[in-house]
């Protein structure tokens, strides 16, 4: 199965890692092994994760790669990553993704 990140989800991943190798270098290259290891294990199993608690109505699942949240959607034959929010924020609902 293909994992892809939408652009708002890209966008957020890019600016934490930005963020967090200016804070910490090690702190980063540990939180994108963990997104890494959440793709991967997409792949093989994109229902791994779970409802997301906030929004259990909703169609998408999430992972944890501390200190980060991982929300996605499967669509068709894609995962797509919808969204990367910080664990200790409170989440905005993830927008829904036209590709399905």
């Amino acid at each position: 199965m293909r994992v892809r990140f939408t652009p708002q989800a890209a966008k957020q991943y890019l600016d934490a890692l930005r963020k967090l190798h200016a804070e910490n270098a090690a702190g980063a290259a540990t939180v994108q092994q963990r997104t890494e290891a959440v793709v991967e294990l997409l792949r093989e199993h994109p229902n791994a994760g779970h409802a997301i608690a906030e929004f259990p109505d909703l169609p998408h699942r999430e992972l944890s790669a501390p200190p980060y949240r991982v929300f996605y959607r499967v669509a068709s034959d894609t995962v797509w990553i919808v969204a990367v929010v910080h664990a200790r924020r409170r989440p905005d609902p993830p927008e829904s993704d036209s590709r399905d």
